[in-house]
């Protein structure tokens, strides 16, 4: 028996019981299904999470002050101590002139911010002319924190696209005065959108120069951060060593495991968070995955049911002068045929529910090749893994014995 007649026999046998093949194909529908979308799901965090983080800037060190130690029993958290200033950046951008491509010394902190009758509590950034250049975040109309601006300490703002929305209800705020800590700033731009929420909504936030968060503002002569774009990304590990060597000696620390500061690497956290997400998405797929085994187990037990049925049938064939090796074949095309159609409408089903709950949660799914041809192989090899012994059983059925069946 040829291959094609062997697909014609399964096909008019699945045919002939078509709640029973249903009823068969759902486990493999249910648990392929469910493994392309948990894939598709996990991929798209991956990208997602990748793309938040390149676009917090590019070749990207942060350089974060230390904590400020405990009050009332309370640790404080890191970026509170007064152990970075303006000259720690001048300093790392006036010695590290080839390795360093931009320097963004920052002060943030939450604020109430009112206009009018409407009052928000949001973020407030001091930061200089440099911050749009490091963070690859610029003004989409208005203009910018200058340098001009900084140096005289000027009561201006730079209002994220969610401020806009909350305090302007979307309408154009440039030229209009708002009050931060009852001190008024002139809105001089708006930011692009850059997308985002939860914690430290990068939209929700509002710029104003660095000298006037310091002096006017919160008080204070100290930074919270400074952003460091690297010249070239194979450079970061050199930079972030000579980075802390330069603030260990500014700051007369000779024990590195005593540093007032913290370097965080773009990169480092990038990996990181991608193998946690890669985790994730194995540990999903894995949950998920065994659907397919109960899918398989359901296809060697219907398998087994027809066996039985068809006793007869298979002595009468082997009467006929059908061989162990025919009745075989058979049996195991029908159960990879029943794989593979549970299979294509398993990734049917997937693809759709992963976008389906993409749409609902606003989460990205990514559906990949790889998922697809996963989902094929595995169809694939529960039916020949499942098949196999209602096959054998079937092809060792004695002729005699089958025709007297009843």
């Amino acid at each position: 028996m040829n291959l094609y007649e062997g697909l014609k026999i399964a096909w008019r046998g699945l045919i002939a019981n078509k709640i029973r093949s249903a009823l068969t194909m759902l486990g493999i529908i249910i648990g392929v299904g469910s493994v392309v979308a948990m894939i598709s799901i996990g991929a798209g965090a991956n990208q997602s999470v990748t793309g938040r983080i390149q676009g917090l800037g590019s070749n990207l060190l942060t350089v974060i002050a230390g904590s400020s130690g405990s009050s009332g029993g309370v640790h404080q958290a890191a970026g509170t101590a007064a152990s970075l200033t303006l000259d720690d950046a001048k300093a790392i951008e006036k010695n590290m002139p080839t390795l360093i491509k931009n320097v963004s010394p920052e002060y943030n902190s939450q604020s109430q911010v009112v206009y009018l009758n409407q009052n928000i509590n949001t973020q407030i950034n001091g930061v200089t002319e440099k911050y749009q250049a490091v963070h690859n975040f610029k003004a989409k109309y208005g203009s910018y924190i200058s340098e001009a601006d900084v140096n005289a300490q000027s009561r201006v703002a730079v209002l994220g696209q969610e401020v806009v929305n909350n305090l302007f209800a979307g309408r154009d705020p440039i030229g209009k005065t708002i009050k931060i800590k009852n001190i008024p700033f002139r809105v001089i731009g708006v930011m692009e959108y850059k997308g985002g929420s939860g914690f430290r909504n990068p939209d929700d936030v509002i710029f104003i120069p660095l000298t006037t968060a310091q002096k006017r503002v919160f008080g204070g002569n100290n930074l919270r951060s400074i952003s460091i774009e690297v010249s070239q990304k194979n450079l970061m590990a050199t930079a972030s060593a000579q980075i802390t060597n330069l603030l260990l000696n500014r700051h007369k620390i000779t024990d590195p495991n005593a540093a007032d500061f913290q370097i965080f690497n773009q990169a480092d956290l990038l990996s990181t968070l991608n193998q946690v997400t890669r985790t994730l998405t194995l540990l999903l797929g894995g949950i998920a995955g065994i659907s397919l085994l109960v899918g398989g187990i359901g296809i060697m037990n219907i398998m087994l049911v027809s066996v039985t049925e068809r006793t007869r049938e298979i002595g009468l064939r082997k009467a006929v002068g059908a061989k162990r090796r025919d009745i075989l074949t058979q049996f195991l095309i029908e159960a990879i045929v029943l794989s593979l159609i549970g299979g294509g409408l398993g990734l049917v089903l997937g693809i759709t529910g992963s976008r389906i709950i993409a749409s609902i949660a606003g989460w990205p799914t990514v559906v990949s090749l790889n998922s697809i041809w996963l989902a094929f192989f595995f169809s694939a090899g529960i039916g020949i893994v499942f098949g196999v012994f209602p096959a054998r059983r079937a092809s060792m059925l004695s002729p005699i014995d089958a025709l007297r069946y009843e």
